[in-house]
């Protein structure tokens, strides 16, 4: 008995350890249920602090009432509606100037004298050419009548057999000849004529009046230049009507077909962009200008400027005007959706309840601008839409549009 203790002993360490083993696999699976579940814990504590942010973050907007018009945008400057260029049709030293930049001038006032004693000169010399072939036509017409009354004998001789038939035919070829020469004086006179004419205009050159009533507003001259006007006439300066003028704007090739012609166009000026004025779209030049490869086409249209306020090449916004609405609700674009199987003006929107509650609802619109749209139906003054986020707006064509002018 003694001798077999020690293997006894030796057989149940193993068997001791082995249970001993088996009681501590239940504190491992404890331990890893814990962390399950700490996990769990987590992240349902952050599922619901994601879904509060969610739910805090989301933006609405109020429907309320305004005006809105749909717009076509175009830069230009303004020009008088009717200008003249007054320049000089002769030569010569300008003696004197009478007008200066902003002076009102009336339609045959003098401006400018040009130093006429050539032109006076060559009249004179072209009045005494002209009494000189009177002179030889009263001559000629005198040796015509001498030359008549000899053929008259001749013939007279002749039915008396008093004459021959060479003397005869010599008498009468005289008076032919005499014919002849008072004809050509006669045109050498009229020529005469003519060149005096000439001369005597050439020498009302030399006063330049005013063409027209209006505003001097610019001058190119100076009293004592010397003028060539064998070539081209010398511009001495311009005159303006400016109590109309006429705003020239550039319209892109994708905004030319929207335009027709007597719309209704608003406007203002660099120096007064809150003072909007109006206009109908008059013209559109049909050839177009290419700046930089941008095709461009220019649009008129005229204004009455009573206060001369507006004056030439002062810069221009102008905005056509497609369509307009004015006091209508309004929802912002950001707000707006595609309605799936609707019509072309219908759209989706997400309306926020006094309750907190979002719902889905289709709408009508119809003036849209580049922020917000007219509701036709379905929504009222007072409702709340829910804003798209910036990131979905810009996916479906959305983004940051350009302000437009106040309505």
């Amino acid at each position: 008995m003694t001798e077999l203790a020690p293997s006894i002993a030796t057989i149940n360490r193993p068997a001791g350890a082995k249970r001993a083993r088996g009681r501590r696999r239940p504190g491992w699976l404890v331990g890893l249920l814990v962390l399950l579940l700490a996990a769990a814990a987590g992240g349902y504590a952050w599922w619901r602090g994601q879904g509060q942010t969610a739910q805090e973050s989301v933006r609405t907007a109020e429907i309320v009432r305004g005006d809105v018009a749909d717009l076509v945008s175009a830069l230009g400057t303004l020009e008088p509606a009717s200008y003249v260029d007054v320049g000089a049709q002769v030569s010569g030293q300008l003696t004197q100037l009478n007008a200066m930049i902003g002076d009102q001038v009336q339609e045959g006032q003098l401006l400018a004298e040009i130093d006429s004693r050539v032109l006076q000169s060559r009249l004179a010399t072209d009045l005494a050419e002209r009494d000189r072939l009177e002179g030889v036509l009263a001559q000629q017409e005198a040796q015509r009548a001498l030359a008549q009354a000899q053929a008259e004998r001749q013939q007279a001789m002749f039915r008396g057999n008093a004459t021959s038939r060479d003397e005869l035919d010599i008498a009468e070829a005289q008076v032919r000849v005499l014919d002849a020469q008072i004809q050509q004086t006669r045109a050498q006179i009229s020529g005469q004529e003519a060149t005096l004419a000439a001369d005597r205009a050439n020498l009302s050159f030399t006063k330049i009046a005013a063409p027209m009533t209006g505003t001097v507003v610019s001058v190119t001259a100076v009293q004592g230049q010397t003028l060539n006007a064998n070539q081209s006439a010398p511009i001495l300066l311009r005159i303006a009507d400016l109590a109309t003028m006429t705003v020239e704007v550039q319209v892109s090739e994708a905004d030319q077909p929207k335009l027709d012609l007597g719309m209704k166009v608003r406007f203002n000026t660099l120096g007064r962009p809150d003072q909007q004025l109006e206009a109908e779209l008059r013209q559109i030049y049909p050839t177009p200008e290419v700046v930089n490869n941008v095709t461009l086409y220019t649009a008129l249209f005229d204004v009455a400027n009573p206060g001369g306020q507006l004056l030439p090449q002062m810069s221009v916004q102008a905005f056509f005007i497609r369509a307009e609405a004015r006091d209508v609700p309004l929802v912002p674009l950001t707000a707006l959706s595609p309605a799936p199987g609707g019509a072309a003006d219908e759209r989706e929107v997400r309306v926020q309840r006094p309750s907190g509650e979002v719902e889905s609802r289709r709408i009508r619109i119809g003036v849209t601008d580049r922020v917000n749209a007219e509701v036709v139906s379905g929504l009222e003054p007072g409702e709340k839409v829910v804003l798209r986020s910036i990131a979905s707006a810009r996916g479906e064509g959305g983004g940051r549009p350009p302000m437009g002018p106040r309505l």
